[in-house]
């Protein structure tokens, strides 16, 4: 492992785009580069402690670089270039078990089009590894991506097709959260990935290894592998469930919604909760369109409103009514009667007073529909 200068703690504010976060360290608000570009919702909370490297060139203009969070006063590694390096570490003290024999022979081998990150030896034979950084986690689960992730996919299917043509290939995921004990592709984030993976998976050579590390971020610990419950993949990966829509709305206005009428709607944020029994993309590519025959409810507030996010849980199971009494217990106010005339739920449209996906309540409401609630069929 590359030695790493003393890390300050401070305190996660905002993040304005991908690659900038501000950070308040010391009494003072400090711009700070984010060099993991993932989503990242279920961590990036404010006031959560956030670990500082001071940058290597003084004159830059982020000082610092954010190496880790913490998540329920866990150090949780965010730097994707920093994973890496203990990936290639823990290869080359052979603590990835079931790799105990192959040795690191050089880092970042291009073939063909693409380059991947580790090249292993044994012997005469190679072995062809990419390294996967998986900061997605609930309480005993782990999920990759928390984006889309075309390169992903294609990475994926391009080791497929070598390990098809008698090349040894595999990935190994990284999970950042030592009391994970499952691991899956994230089919509610990135469906075509997963998708992919699971057509994959019987040809490559992958691990999902858990580890663990202390503030200091000196070199990750190994807490174990994690098991695959394929049969949860094959069963709810498909194109169908609930979803989550949240909008915003920059001023208090009364809107016709259809038959019913009038309705007023205060400023702020809201989260519309539906189903989709089939086509549950195309639903949520015509409630994010303006431009459509005005049918639901949400697609007459849609003409004032904002899209914020799309947040689809696919599944088998009718969660609608179940997440909407959820996100109820987490709202600031809800509008009577929208969008719930065929069920006895008083609302399926709750408001916020801030962006709810920067409130660990809301968050946890949809960390259990995607992953808790995987526990009991794992």
């Amino acid at each position: 492992m590359k030695a790493m200068p003393p890390l300050q703690k401070g305190y996660f504010v905002d993040r304005p785009n991908r690659f900038i976060a501000h950070v308040e360290l010391a009494g003072q608000c400090v711009t700070c580069h984010m060099p993991n570009p993932g989503r990242m919702w279920e961590l990036l909370f404010p006031k959560v402690p956030v670990y500082l490297r001071p940058a290597a060139n003084s004159a830059r203009k982020t000082p610092y670089d954010i190496v880790g969070i913490e998540r329920d006063g866990v150090p949780i590694l965010l730097d994707t270039q920093y994973n890496n390096d203990a990936a290639a570490w823990l290869v080359s003290q052979h603590l990835v078990p079931g790799w105990e024999d192959w040795d690191l022979l050089r880092r970042e081998v291009t073939v063909g089009d693409s380059r991947f990150d580790l090249l292993l030896s044994r012997g005469e034979e190679l072995f062809f590894v990419e390294v996967k950084s998986c900061t997605l986690f609930s309480k005993e689960g782990a999920m990759f991506p928390d984006a889309v992730t075309e390169r992903g996919r294609k990475h994926v299917l391009e080791l497929a097709a070598m390990a098809q043509k008698g090349c040894h290939t595999g990935i190994l995921f990284l999970v950042h959260w030592n009391r994970a004990r499952w691991f899956l592709p994230d089919y509610h984030t990135d469906p075509a990935f997963a998708a992919a993976f699971a057509e994959a998976a019987p040809f490559l050579d992958w691990k999902a290894l858990a580890v663990g590390w202390d503030a200091s971020f000196t070199k990750p610990q190994p807490a174990g592998l994690l098991t695959y419950p394929e049969a949860v993949l094959k069963e709810e990966n498909k194109d169908r469930g609930d979803y989550l829509f949240v909008l915003s709305l920059a001023e208090a206005c009364d809107i016709v919604i259809g038959a019913k009428g009038s309705m007023h709607f205060p400023k702020g944020y809201y989260v519309y909760v539906g189903s989709a029994k089939k086509n549950l993309a195309a639903r949520l590519a015509r409630h994010q369109r303006k431009r459509k025959h005005l049918h639901w409810h949400i697609d007459y507030l849609r003409q004032a409103a904002a899209v914020v996010a799309a947040i689809p849980i696919r599944t088998a199971a009718d969660l609608e009514h179940s997440l909407a009494q959820a996100v109820g217990t987490v709202a600031d106010w809800r509008i009577d009667g929208f969008g719930c005339t065929d069920c006895t739920c008083p609302s399926h449209l709750f408001g916020f007073r801030d962006n709810p996906i920067h409130r660990r309540s809301f968050l946890q409401v949809v960390e259990d529909s995607r992953m808790n609630r995987l526990d009991e069929m794992i």
